[in-house]
């Protein structure tokens, strides 16, 4: 069965809107785990990917989101640190709470593992701890940028590089990561902790994991990461370190026959497309709580059970429109009572386009306005003025990137650009 996966936003600590993905089995939802991924990284990376997939693959629900000024999320990564990561992180557990009831088991990586072990203190649901690479006292994240804190000290902030790409770094981001003190809130803990450590991870060094374990009160646990490196990142290091994380909280979690709740918000906009089998072409869509058909015609082979493809592209736009256009004219106080909009899709030849390959041939969608309503010309050529300005539109006609893999490997194959 294939595992449901979708994009979610919620505020975050100081407002700004947070970007986030469930990952949900393909039955019921026997637990809730929310994932802090690692320092500069994103709830993209490799390790969260792999470890989200198969913890789902398990019966949890996985959370996964970007921290303040990273990934999806919105707001200035420069005006964060290790206070308002852990802030950050509070808000997704209530977040969660709210709609499930979860978290019950909370996961960090890296320096979002010494956030998980401050935070899993002040969330009531959450029964168990784990954490992945994480340091014994937050400053550790320092040495990645040592060189240049001096210069951060003296003049106020610096340029840094982490993973190949530049980030602000001001003299708050040190001051907080050196005042916070992880291994205390492993101590007072009070919850059962699992700690995952590569002996050659070169980036937090295994005596991190001594420090942890030995401050933390029982019940405890160490697994030997043997393989590994900091980010996991040769392939099976993650999965293997997910089947030891499922293998051992398995004891701290609701019994299986508690079944959870799954969110009541609709999971961002994924949508879900599955061949029926009721003929050569015919393929059932979801998008969230919504279902539909789709088809090719009767002429092509296929079934005319539903739109085909292209149409569904059509409609898209044309929604998409008739939406703009009634935003816009509401926000005028315009007399538009009504609003309606034709697609037409065709293929062209590649004349009409100067940008294109020669003798390539283009996509050309026509698209007529019908509108009613006591209208003057000026508003009507308006409103044919701000169709162009619909969403949709603009996907269509900027650059796109498809990125596209298999079921169960993170592997990206051949990314599109159009």
């Amino acid at each position: 069965m294939v595992l449901q996966t979708g994009r979610i936003e919620f505020p975050g600590a100081d407002g700004q809107v947070l970007a986030a993905r469930i990952d949900l089995p393909p039955g019921p939802v026997r637990a809730w785990a929310l994932f802090a991924h690692c320092f500069s990284c994103s709830k993209d990376v490799h390790a969260a990917h792999r470890i989200a997939r198969r913890l789902a693959a398990h019966g949890l629900g996985v959370m996964r989101f970007d921290f303040t000024g990273l990934g999806q999320s919105e707001g200035d990564f420069a005006n964060t640190n290790f206070s308002t990561n852990v802030q950050d992180l509070l808000a997704a557990a209530n977040w969660l709470q709210a709609e499930t009831g979860g978290p019950h088991l909370l996961i960090g990586h890296s320096l979002g593992g010494a956030a998980a072990i401050v935070a899993g203190g002040q969330i009531e649901s959450v029964k168990a701890v784990a954490t992945l690479g994480a340091p014994a006292d937050a400053d550790h994240v320092l040495a990645a940028f040592d060189d240049q804190v001096a210069d951060i000290e003296t003049d106020g902030e610096a340029e840094v590089h982490l993973a190949g790409r530049p980030f602000t770094i001001k003299r708050q981001f040190l001051d907080d990561v050196r005042g916070a003190s992880v291994r205390d809130a492993a101590s007072a803990l009070r919850k059962p902790l699992l700690i995952l450590h590569a002996p050659l991870d070169d980036i937090v060094g295994i005596e991190n994991a001594t420090g942890l374990f030995t401050a933390a009160r029982h019940p405890k646990s160490f697994i030997s990461l043997d393989m590994a490196d900091h980010l996991l990142s040769e392939p099976g290091e993650a999965d293997h370190a997910a089947e030891a994380i499922a293998g051992w909280v398995g004891r701290y979690l609701p019994s299986g026959d508690a079944a959870m709740s799954a969110p009541s918000s609709p999971i961002g906009a994924e949508v879900y497309v599955s061949e029926t089998g009721r003929s050569a072409y015919e393929v059932s869509v979801r998008a969230g709580a919504h279902s539909m058909l789709a088809d090719e015609p009767v002429s092509v082979g296929g079934g005319g059970a539903g739109p085909d493809p292209y149409d569904y592209v059509a409609a898209g736009l044309g929604a998409c429109t008739a939406m703009t256009l009634r935003m816009y004219a509401s926000r005028k106080d315009w007399p538009l009572e009504k609003v309606s909009v034709s697609v037409s899709h065709e293929k062209s030849h590649a004349e009409d386009c100067a940008q294109c390959e020669k003798g390539r041939k283009v996509d050309v969608f026509t698209r007529t306005l019908h509108v009613q309503g006591a209208l003057d010309d000026d508003q009507r050529a308006r409103l044919v003025e701000i169709a162009e300005k619909c969403p949709v539109h603009r996907t269509l006609m900027e650059p796109n990137m498809i990125r596209t893999h298999l079921a169960g490997d993170s592997t990206t194959a051949n990314p599109v650009t159009r």
